[in-house]
């Protein structure tokens, strides 16, 4: 494959755009070409030279060299990094569409209790709306007067936008939940200190999933580990009990999700700080919601 640098474009100088990688160098590569801003790139214990491949193809990507896979705690370090007033996240698959950086900058700067935007999300060629969207653009929670957006609890790290302060002042992604499902408890942090996350579907993010991606199973007890895990850091006791309870019940790489989980409950619980009675009453009304649609379908 063939790469042939050129000059960078930069839509907006406020934004920053982190991508965490890890062993997808080609993909990531491909995914580079379309960014429209000043990037950078954190590999997670890389070993197919990405880092060198990077700085030949594409001079102006800073590249920052982790030496062990620091799952999403990646981005925070890219974050750390950025010095700018948002940033932008993209996977080693994806990228923002033309505009959309500038718009959510504007945006940002236009409502300044927003510490997270989501975009639209475009899958593959065909560009199917990720099914995520369509749930976020119905959510039940109460729309801010003047807000971007309807509002949200919840996001995928690969379109969403944020203010840096905010991220920072929330802890970024952490070293305990990891990856995937690491998403949840920021988003719990970010309500939690009063920042507002809305859904914008003028902000447009395209994904082309890697061929490379675990498969199936290794994703839902992934998923279920940080979902465990969260529970474990934010929500309360009896919520975790019933995560636990659920993966343990469930098939073979939920319940391995919980095991993998339970050898990590330590560490979670050492640092435990369950939202207020204000996030859960936000969650309650989400499940709710969730239950309603699941009961019409039904």
């Amino acid at each position: 494959m063939s790469h042939v640098p050129a000059q960078p474009i930069v839509e907006d100088e406020r934004v920053t755009v982190v991508v965490a990688t890890r062993n997808r160098r080609d993909e990531l590569l491909s995914a580079l070409a379309h960014h429209r801003a000043r990037v950078i790139v954190v590999t997670n214990g890389a070993t197919d030279g990405t880092a060198d491949a990077v700085r030949g193809t594409y001079p102006s990507v800073e590249v920052v060299e982790l030496a062990n896979n620091e799952g999403a705690r990646a981005r925070t370090i890219g974050v750390q990094r950025a010095n700018t007033p948002y940033v932008a996240f993209a996977d080693d698959d994806s990228w923002w569409a033309p505009g959309s950086l500038a718009r959510g900058a504007e945006l940002l700067s236009a409502h300044p209790r927003v510490g997270l935007l989501h975009a639209r999300m475009l899958v593959g060629p065909e560009e199917r709306l990720d099914p995520l969207c369509a749930e976020l653009a119905r959510s039940p929670l109460p729309r801010p007067p003047g807000s971007p957006g309807p509002a949200i609890l919840g996001f995928a790290a690969c379109a969403a936008m944020v203010r840096t302060d905010a991220f920072l002042a929330a802890g970024g992604f952490d070293d305990v939940v990891r990856f995937p499902g690491e998403e949840e408890r920021l988003s719990l942090d970010l309500a939690e200190l009063g920042w507002q996350q809305a859904y914008t579907e003028e902000l447009v993010v395209h994904h082309h999933p890697s061929p490379s991606r675990h498969g199936p199973d290794a994703r839902r007890r992934a998923v279920t580990r940080s979902a465990i895990l969260t529970a474990a850091l934010r929500l309360p006791a009896g919520t975790v009990a019933q995560r636990v309870w659920r993966a343990l019940t469930g098939d073979a790489a939920t319940r391995g999700g919980a095991l993998d989980a339970l050898r990590e409950l330590p560490r979670a619980l050492g640092r435990r700080r369950p939202v207020s009675d204000d996030v859960l009453d936000q969650l309650a009304v989400l499940h709710e919601h969730e239950k309603s649609a699941t009961a019409s379908i039904g």
